[in-house]
């Protein structure tokens, strides 16, 4: 590709926030406008970068001429640790710390444009909660367009933090609330969500602390979204129509659902330049595959609690029991620092007993696992990614949801889409061997299974059927926002 050519490009600079679960979406979202015709410049964190090289190998990220990654520091001591760092001290860090190293990457890479074929930056696409790239795009005069990674349902709760502390309900007056039945309290006034608790709300409002680091980051980002270009959601109109078509009562910026990203990248990724560039921070094991080829269709249970989720070792304990009394073949992903503070080590007599139908891993592709025939089942902590990929996957949900929004995906999951099951209380082995059952072999599970296939057949459609909606919609925020400052030229 000529230098000329190059300089005429589009320059869309694509930064996520510096954990897996918002890495990956963004990466589908950059490769997408990568096959579109844009020169992609992806920033990663210096310590995320350094994980990346360590899983991927060296020269993963070489040899893109027009696909470039760059780092900037996220503000916190240095760690070789190969695990996802502290969230609230990185939220702190990020919102505190990045703006100023950002804007001298703009900088660079625009002088760089004057000497090289690196064409000038004429876009930025931001996760949405590292608004302060907002501030920078308003000092260049570019457009920002905020992709928000969580459902639309969780991002609605978020718009709302201001209005649950304006009527008294957060901050908790005592943390007792959490289980004295408080947390049952009925919220009907967020738009285009119905007979929610405050129990759905993403959890970051369980705290006594007005000053609590994550309400306020919450609060922080929320307030900037208006100042967007325009907000992209990985989600699609048939899931999530009702809220999707209240935002406009509640932002400024127009709203567009552009997902499920994986089935847009599905198309164009034909492309073995776009197949080689991943960026998963931890190394995945392709053997699960190979697994999953000897068992029968929808046989296993696929167990990931993702790569934040960290657990007592009591819970994985009981977790483990479970698992193995339901005498069902299960794949379960451990990641190395699952249990808080310790290493994740599952009972040796449970490995003994399921040495011939389970199978343990510390990372896999899960997007490949979840579409495989043998998988019947996904025992999951509700993150937006894993959710998505199970709805693409046609499989049903056994939910346990962390912290974050994973609560509000779990709650319309259950009650909502008709896909999940939830595991309430306290994990204990007899009810999750209940659960396992009932989603594999049960009544309830056979009606999730209709429910779910009924989903992936709709979420086809919103990119490749006779309205593909998140087609049409991503071609207008690129149209009309990331091609703006060109068209305006």
């Amino acid at each position: 590709m000529g230098s000329l050519e190059n300089t005429n490009k589009p320059h869309a600079v694509c930064i996520p926030y510096p954990a897996q679960g918002h890495i990956n979406p963004m990466l589908k979202l950059a490769k997408i406008l990568y096959s579109r015709g844009f020169h992609i410049t992806f920033v990663n964190t210096e310590f995320n970068h350094r994980r990346l090289l360590k899983s991927r190998g060296p020269d993963a990220l070489n040899g893109f001429p027009s696909f470039r990654f760059e780092t900037i520091p996220d503000g916190l001591p240095y760690s070789d640790a190969d695990a996802t760092q502290d969230v609230p001290s990185l939220c702190y860090s990020t919102s505190h710390n990045c703006l100023a190293p950002f804007k001298k990457l703009l900088h660079k890479l625009n002088q760089q444009s004057e000497s090289s074929d690196v064409p000038p930056v004429t876009c930025i696409v931001s996760d949405g909660v590292m608004s302060f790239t907002v501030d920078a795009a308003e000092e260049l005069g570019l457009p920002v367009v905020l992709f928000w990674t969580p459902s639309a349902c969780g991002f609605m709760s978020y718009l709302h933090y201001s209005h649950l502390i304006e009527k008294g309900l957060v901050p908790l007056k005592e943390m007792s609330q959490i289980s004295d039945g408080y947390m049952d309290s009925v919220v009907n006034w967020i738009p285009g969500m119905k007979d929610m608790r405050l129990r759905d709300i993403p959890s970051f409002i369980r705290t006594t602390d007005i000053n609590d680091v994550m309400l306020n980051y919450i609060l922080g980002e929320c307030s900037r979204a208006p100042r967007a270009s325009a907000i992209v959601m990985n989600t699609f109109d048939d899931l999530e129509n009702d809220i999707l078509k209240s935002f406009s009562c509640v932002l400024s910026p127009p709203v567009y659902s552009i997902g499920p990203l994986q089935l847009l990248l599905n198309q164009v990724e034909d492309n073995v330049e776009l197949k080689s560039l991943a960026a998963n921070l931890w190394k995945e094991e392709p053997e699960c595959l190979d697994w999953l080829e000897t068992k029968e269709p929808n046989s296993v249970v696929y167990v990931n609690f993702g790569s934040i989720t960290t657990m007592t070792n009591e819970q994985l304990v009981e977790f483990a029991w479970g698992l193995a009394n339901s005498r069902k073949p299960f794949l379960w992903v451990i990641r190395p620092d699952l249990v808080g503070g310790d290493t994740a080590v599952v009972p040796a007599e449970f490995v003994t007993e399921t040495k011939d139908r389970g199978l343990l891993a510390s990372w896999c592709p899960q997007e490949q696992v979840l579409k495989h025939s043998a998988v019947g089942g996904f025992l999951t902590h509700n993150g937006w990614n894993s959710t998505l990929e199970s709805i693409c996957g046609g499989v049903p949900m056994l939910c346990w949801p962390f912290f974050a929004e994973q609560q509000t995906n779990c709650r319309y999951c259950c009650t909502e889409w008709g896909i999940g099951m939830e595991i309430e209380g306290d994990v204990k082995r007899d009810g999750v061997e209940d659960l396992v059952r009932e989603l594999m072999d049960g009544p309830k599970g056979k009606e999730m299974r209709i429910k779910a296939t009924e989903w992936k057949t709709l979420a086809n459609q919103s990119v490749q059927g006779p309205n593909p909606t998140s087609c049409k919609n991503l071609n207008d925020v690129i149209s009309k926002f990331l091609l703006s400052a060109r068209n305006d030229n």
